[in-house]
């Protein structure tokens, strides 16, 4: 019994779920201008991860073909035969509806009514269309992993304003210079399944081209947030320090393609996610201390 939970909470991808929970809380906190109401806060992190798991589950359902073939996602449960393809599949309805219906009930139907786009945009668009099929997959991708600041900020407030929608433009710039270097590391593991990311089907020096692109991207939609929302000096000072280690290390990866290689892709991951998590909790701090 206790293999087969784990199993179905592998199925929900928990280290993705983790990622877009960081981005919800802080934006909730943000949109009430202090510490918003601990059930509402509670209710809408459990829709949240439900509807985050659902449309894991089913990636991993439609994506079995190619996980047998990667490394990287060899020992997921449906590739192992810990769960069968229907077992998955009926769990992936199940908290797939619940989730709508959490969401609806106790937070109110427009953060359910997000949730619910951004799995049938993660499945439908991405999974079964996108990722097989361009190389921008994980660009247009990154839409669905943006609407939990949405969603923490629609619990919130109800309607959406511009202030969210700058916060999803920066989830959805940082996505693709987060990705990409993960996709340089497992570039064979890609090419051998078919999936045509960008390290396979064009060369480092593109790649590491977009990346720093993205990169100053990400940092300049970081810095529009600060007169948008109206923040202070320790989101402030975080952004900008941030964004600029951000497009250094971004520029390092574009140094190293150079010569013919990405040879060390993975510090620009590891970097990105602690980048993304620090601007986050400076988002959280800034109204708490200064109001």
């Amino acid at each position: 019994m206790l293999k087969k939970t784990k199993a179905y909470v592998a199925l929900t991808k928990p280290r993705v779920i983790e990622l877009l929970l960081i981005t919800t809380l802080p934006t909730m906190v943000l949109a009430e201008g202090g510490m918003p109401d601990l059930w509402l806060v509670l209710a809408t992190l459990i829709g949240g991860a439900l509807s985050a798991g659902s449309a894991n589950a089913f990636n991993c359902v439609y994506d079995t073909d190619i996980d047998k073939i990667m490394g990287r996602t060899k020992n997921r449960p449906l590739v192992t035969g810990e769960l069968t393809n229907r077992e998955a599949l009926v769990f992936s309805w199940i908290i797939g509806l619940a989730s709508v219906l959490w969401l609806g009930l106790l937070v109110n139907w427009l953060a359910s009514l997000i949730s619910l786009a951004a799995v049938l945009f993660y499945v439908l668009i991405y999974t079964m269309l996108l990722k097989r099929w361009t190389p921008q997959n994980i660009v247009w991708g990154g839409a669905a992993g943006a609407a939990p600041v949405l969603i923490g900020w629609a619990a919130v407030t109800n309607d959406l304003s511009l202030t969210p929608w700058v916060l999803f433009l920066i989830i959805f710039l940082w996505t693709p210079p987060h990705y990409w270097p993960l996709a340089v590391k497992y570039r064979d593991d890609y090419e051998r399944a078919g999936v045509p990311m960008l390290p396979v089907v064009r060369g480092p020096k593109t790649v590491a081209m977009q990346i720093v692109l993205y990169a100053w991207a990400v940092a300049v939609s970081t810095w529009v947030l600060i007169p948008v929302a109206g923040l202070g000096w320790i989101y402030s000072s975080t952004a900008i320090a941030g964004g600029i280690w951000f497009i250094w290390a971004a520029h390092r990866i574009f140094k190293q393609a150079q010569t013919g290689e990405i040879s060390k892709p993975m510090p620009l991951f590891h970097i990105s996610n602690i980048y993304l998590t620090l601007l986050f909790v400076a988002l959280a701090v800034d109204p708490l201390v200064l109001g």
